[in-house]
């Protein structure tokens, strides 16, 4: 099913829903502790949906209201075997993997869409290492063997989420662990975020972090692409045998990735005569690394602030170069902003963007020249050469969240009515998104 977005004047406030990735978290530890908790939230998705369907195979109880999330834990029974499906959701099949090999003598991993492309080796490699067999390192995968404690290696450049995964169920073990990350730690603020809900349950992590990099001369090389990564190590200490102390309540934090949307679309006001748009309920001390939005677009020369209400409006936009180690999931709509920008935006470290729910170097770099847009792909990211304003046109979703979200936001940068082809992408982490666009003063028609 397609989706038509007619270029319109927006402008409001809107609640910022609650962040799947807090979510995840929140729920894995709940299922883990030793007593019922109740999380607080806004907003069902797909992904959310999984990481329940997965904890409640597992032997968790997990009731659904409107704002809030009721969590019995898992109980002490074991089957011998499961199935657990997890959908499109990375961060659930990467959360759960360490915990079904913890609880189950053997196990099934399943996934849809494009996950069973995804990669999961470096945590099947880290998991062999003490004890556990897979028949493969892909989904669908079948698990043997309990986890053990030990001392884990595994790099930080492919997906934070097994680091998190690890992080979960070392401290069930009989002993203490350590993880060393041997690669950059890419989206840090990540793991950051399930030490502090780790730390809502009584369970301490100790972490070491890397010497800072030496200072370097230029931020770019001589001929002018950005600075080699420079290596580091992470180390992580967690102690065996440890109980989680379930709060009773907790809260999800809103989400800085999915308000970057509405926030850019703020900052593309001047092209419509739209106003300013804002959110209610984001935190400016999240670890949340999506919350640099609102430093990128006040580079970019927009006007964004955060506070009671966080808020975008426009600005005079100039081409800037982006890191997108930290903030992959950003650089779709962040490009929207690059293409009406003048002058030149060069967006790098993106790679893992490659191995997302789509190819989103390649998706986006499709979704921008399908509307018009000056851009080409480079091994690690784009480069975008910013027009006054985009043509309109026809985008292909990709079956991807973040592409549909970005291509509705380019809608404010056209002349012409956007048309996404597979719009309901979107229920993977959104499903409100379109609505809360017409509250904007949208206009949306399905086609």
């Amino acid at each position: 099913m397609d989706i038509r977005i007619t270029p319109s004047r927006l402008s409001g406030t809107l609640d910022a829903v609650s962040s799947k990735a807090f979510v995840h978290r929140l729920l894995i530890c709940s299922a883990l502790a030793e007593k019922e908790t109740s999380i607080n939230f806004n907003g069902m998705s797909d992904d959310i949906a999984a990481t329940i369907r997965c904890l409640e195979a597992m032997g968790s109880s997990i009731k659904t209201e409107r704002t809030a999330l009721i969590v019995t834990p898992i109980m002490e029974k074991r089957e011998s075997s499961v199935i657990l499906q997890c959908g499109e959701s990375g961060s659930t099949a990467r959360f759960v993997l360490p915990l079904a090999a913890h609880f189950f003598d053997s196990f099934t991993l399943t996934g849809e869409g494009r996950l069973p492309r995804r990669p999961f080796a470096p945590l099947c490699d880290a998991l062999t290492n003490v004890g556990c067999k897979f028949d493969s390192d892909q989904l669908p995968m079948t698990v043997t063997g309990r986890i053990k404690s030990g001392n884990f290696q595994i790099a930080g450049n492919i997906s934070s989420q097994f680091i998190s995964g690890l992080l979960f169920v070392l401290p069930l073990l009989g002993e203490g662990s350590t993880i060393t990350v041997t690669t950059p730690l890419e989206s840090e603020g990540y793991v950051e975020m399930t030490i502090e809900v780790l730390s809502l349950f009584g369970i301490a992590v100790e972490k070491k972090d890397p010497p800072p990099p030496p200072p370097q001369d230029s931020s770019e090389n001589l001929d002018g692409s950005p600075p080699d990564p420079v290596m580091e190590s992470h180390v992580f200490r967690i102690n065996g045998n440890r109980r989680y102390d379930s709060p009773g309540f907790a809260t999800a934090e809103s989400d800085w990735s999915n308000a970057a949307f509405f926030l850019c679309m703020g900052a593309l006001g001047h092209l419509h005569r739209g106003g300013d748009i804002s959110l209610r309920g984001l935190s400016m001390i999240s670890e949340q690394g999506d919350k640099k939005i609102i430093e990128i677009l006040n580079s970019f020369g927009a006007k964004a602030e955060g506070g009671t209400l966080t808020t975008a409006r426009p600005g005079v936009l100039r081409g800037i170069n982006i890191d997108a180690a930290h903030i992959p999931d950003l650089v779709p709509t962040l490009s929207v902003i690059a293409a009406v920008s003048e002058g030149t935006t060069r967006i790098f470290n993106a790679q893992r963007l490659r191995l997302k729910e789509s190819d989103r170097i390649h998706s986006t770099y499709h979704m921008l020249s399908s509307l018009g847009a000056d851009v080409h792909t480079t091994d690690d990211g784009l480069v975008i050469r910013g027009k006054r304003k985009l043509q309109g046109g026809i985008v292909d979703g990709a079956g991807d969240h973040r592409i549909v979200m970005a291509a509705a936001t380019a809608a404010c940068a056209c002349e012409k009515p956007v048309v996404i082809k597979g719009f309901g992408a979107v229920n993977k982490s959104y499903p409100s998104f379109f609505g809360n666009l017409k509250t904007l003063g949208g206009v949306i028609d399905v086609v």
